[in-house]
């Protein structure tokens, strides 16, 4: 548990680091049917928004990382406005992670 200084507004909340779950390396093929996108300023740094407008879920966050692992190497910091990602179509995922 991190200690904060009496005078901190932090002092009192109990903080304490939790994860989601760990990470597990999933291969996302490249199709030519991908979609290239720019990141907008909706989605800046919320590739949980931009999976829940796509897959009707925010769980799937991580499959941009995983299609685009040259460009998107520090979630979700690097997920900034005017980065182009490729966007993999459902039926790929579904293919591809069984859903």
């Amino acid at each position: 548990m991190a200690t904060y200084d009496s005078t901190s507004a932090y002092y009192t909340t109990g903080y304490s680091q939790f994860y989601l779950d760990t990470m597990t390396n999933r291969a996302i093929p490249k199709q030519s049917d991908d979609r290239l996108m720019q990141i907008n300023q909706t989605y800046q740094y919320r590739p949980d928004l931009l999976a829940l407008d796509l897959y009707d879920t925010p769980t799937l966050w991580w499959v941009f990382y995983q299609r685009n692992p040259n460009t998107l190497t520090k979630p979700p910091l690097d997920f900034k406005a005017g980065v182009q990602i490729y966007l993999p179509k459902i039926s790929t995922l579904r293919g591809v992670l069984g859903f």
